[in-house]
């Protein structure tokens, strides 16, 4: 006969027995695991909310644009950013300067405005406004503070992850997912400002990406400040002279490091600090996070290797350190939806005038090299396309195969060579003010976007852009 167990005999066995069963309960899993290709999610009812008239799905130049023009044209507007901040490339990228901003209406109220609170800089190259350097953080606060005065809503960390169409292939609504679980949330009209028109992806909207088929795309950048001597960022400062960006590599160099960007580039702020964009990442598809991920990761850590390489030189470099690098890398290509008019090579060659333009791109067609190859023999180019001033038409930000969405900034209608025109923020901002104006009307007169009379458009379009240019007035004399 076995005698009852000691208690210490039987702490003994039931650990054994927990020390095996994850064993067992692991491999069992894992064996269940191999098995499946794929998972399926339960079907589940998700909270509805239905309490505005336009909804903004994007914080950056175009996104707050376009909520503010709206909000402006009498709507009630709810904007979705991923990152913690509005401005998207400009605060959460810091881009740190705006290009082709020489434009009526917000853009120039916003240079105005950051001017007042003394976070614009100049660029000496220019008297005209259309290119100038900013503090980020005074960019943050400006457009926070624009936003409040409108009373938009506006909710970070939230990133769309699904659209609903109706029966007649209107979107109906889009699902949002961040902390506070997977929500949804419908209006009359959407406007996609997510800069790789993720929205219009979903909504199921075909779309171009890079150069063609082979998917030749531009590549991207990271930027990050740095602190040095105030005599160095003087001195190679590319405000000044672009003939600095040549200087600075032949720095580098001198240090024992290539930069992957032939054309480093800094933007002095003044008081020992600076901005740099000095790394391209190439070939990657924003669209696909391990490929973004990574090159993240590689770009932060060539700034660091660049910045601390040049510290090795001493004299001027000395005290160089990198201070902060951007919450997210700078995408110059992602996709571009189609829409009811697509802008084309041959309109920026044409320098094209359209009834229904809403703004005007004067910038030259900019593409930055596809491979490290070629960026050692050319940075970036146009490619031999001459471009003039041409029209963006509204119909380009107007997605033709679905209903109620627009778009504005990068992933509007438009190819390879007129994207790399139009993508810069100036545009942006110009074309999200004619999405957000067109927007509001559609809500308002319950139409839908391209069903709407040019006239109305282009009459609010003005007063929204006028009501801007006296803000302008009205922060200058202050």
């Amino acid at each position: 006969m076995v005698g009852p167990m000691t208690r210490r005999a039987l702490l003994g066995t039931s650990a054994a027995t927990l020390a095996l069963a994850p064993w067992k309960m692991n491999s069992a899993w894992a064996a269940d695991q191999n098995k499946d290709t794929e998972l399926r999610e339960a079907a589940r009812a998700i909270p509805l909310v239905s309490d505005c008239d336009v909804i903004v799905c994007g914080g950056g130049p175009a996104g707050i644009a376009a909520a503010i023009s709206a909000a402006r044209s009498g709507a009630k507007v709810r904007l979705f950013e991923c990152h913690g901040c509005l401005g998207g490339v400009w605060t959460s990228g810091m881009l740190s300067f705006v290009i082709d901003a020489a434009k009526p209406g917000l853009n120039a109220e916003i240079t105005a405005k950051l001017d007042a609170l003394g976070a614009k800089m100049t660029d000496y190259r220019k008297s005209d406004d259309s290119h100038y350097v900013y503090d980020v953080e005074g960019m943050k606060y400006l457009l926070e503070t624009l936003f409040d005065e409108l009373k938009i809503d506006y909710v970070y960390h939230s990133r769309v992850v699904a659209v609903e169409k109706d029966s007649s292939n209107r979107v109906r609504a889009i699902v949002t997912e961040s902390k506070s679980g997977r929500e949804a949330w419908a209006a009359p009209v959407f406007i996609d400002t997510t800069g790789d028109g993720d929205v219009g992806a979903l909504a199921g909207c075909q779309w171009q990406f890079g150069e063609d088929k082979t998917c030749p795309c531009q590549p991207m950048s990271l930027m990050g400040i740095i602190a040095a001597d105030t005599a160095a960022l003087a001195e190679y400062d590319t405000a000044q002279t672009s003939a600095n960006k040549d200087r600075l590599r032949e720095e580098m160099l001198r240090a024992g490091v290539e930069p992957s960007y032939a054309k480093p580039t800094l933007w002095n702020f003044g008081h020992g600090v600076a901005a740099v964009m000095i790394n391209h990442e190439y070939g990657v598809e924003p669209f696909d996070a391990a490929q973004v991920t990574r090159a993240t990761v590689n770009a932060r850590r060539e700034l660091y290797h660049i910045t601390q390489a040049l510290k090795k030189t001493g004299g001027m470099w000395e005290n160089i350190r990198l201070v902060a690098t951007a919450e997210q890398i700078g995408v110059r290509d992602g996709r571009r939806i189609q829409g009811r008019y697509e802008v084309s090579v041959n309109d920026v060659i044409a320098g094209i005038r359209h009834d229904d333009a809403i703004c005007r791109s004067h910038f030259s067609v900019d593409v930055h090299a596809a491979t490290q190859e070629q960026n050692r023999k050319a940075a970036y180019g146009s490619k031999g396309v001459k471009a003039k001033p041409f029209d963006i038409p509204l119909r380009a930000l107007i997605a033709a195969e679905v209903d109620g969405l627009l778009m504005a900034g990068r992933c509007i209608s438009g190819d390879f060579f007129a994207h790399a025109s139009y993508r810069v923020t100036g545009n942006a901002v110009a074309m999200g003010e004619a999405a957000g104006v067109a927007a509001a009307l559609s809500a308002q007169k319950q139409m839908l976007p391209h069903q709407l009379p040019w006239i109305a458009v282009a009459t609010q379009l003005e007063t929204v852009r006028n009501q801007a240019d006296n803000n302008a007035l009205l922060a200058a004399s202050r």
